[in-house]
């Protein structure tokens, strides 16, 4: 009996290897042909009366007025203001939505959705076709998603672009700890800081993306 209990075992972890398999082929198909997008990341639980909802519908239209799509978690809060406003504005509203135990619905705002079971099977279709991340508030989920991505064009496992953390009010608290406690300690280093923006407009927020890519197209053309 042990024995026949291994060998389902081995049996579903083989079909897990398959459903994650299908899952990066579904987002990689679909995802490689959007064309310039924005990652937004923010709270589910934001309510529609909150000020940084209404911030994340204006900053999806601006994006979208520049000529880039933008993806978000596909659920409520920050997930579906952001899609709200890359709809209305007639832009590419995209949705990475995750199957949960209570069931995320996804939002009605999403032109292009799709569905994942794995974490880290949407973690890296959020940041793979992405030009830029900004990071509304929120919670352990958002800080997550946050750090991971400081981590990895720290430490060079993407290519760097632009990470905007977007509400002063919310993230100095959070910036004065890691200058205190992490670079105190000389865990980081000071170059460490200038991985990420910190805005409150969403004019400026587009505008550092701009400016980054039109930097890197000029120091291109220069070499």
């Amino acid at each position: 009996m042990a024995r026949r209990k291994q060998t389902m075992s081995y049996q579903e972890e083989t079909w897990r290897i398959f459903r994650i398999m299908a899952e990066f082929v579904e987002g990689f198909e679909t995802l490689s042909k959007i064309g310039p997008c924005v990652t937004v990341f923010g709270s589910a639980r934001t309510p529609c009366n909150d000020k940084y909802y209404k911030t994340a519908v204006d900053m999806a239209k601006i994006a979208v007025q520049n000529n880039y799509g933008v993806i978000t978690g596909g659920g409520p809060g920050i997930m579906e203001a952001a899609n709200k406003g890359a709809s209305e504005a007639g832009g590419i509203s995209i949705g990475l939505n995750i199957q949960l135990p209570y069931e995320q619905e996804p939002n009605p705002f999403i032109k292009t959705l799709l569905n994942f079971k794995y974490f880290f099977c949407r973690k890296v279709m959020f940041l793979k076709y992405t030009s830029a991340v900004i990071v509304f508030p929120g919670g352990y989920g958002t800080l997550d998603e946050m750090f991971e991505t400081l981590t990895l064009i720290q430490t060079q496992k993407i290519s760097h672009l632009p990470l905007i953390l977007m509400g002063k009010d919310y993230w100095n608290g959070c910036v004065e700890w890691l200058k205190e406690a992490l670079l105190g300690r000389e865990y980081i280093e000071k170059t460490d800081l200038r991985l990420f923006n910190i805005v409150n407009n969403p004019v400026e927020a587009i505008q550092i993306v701009n400016t980054f890519y039109k930097r890197r197209e000029e120091n291109v053309n220069f070499i």
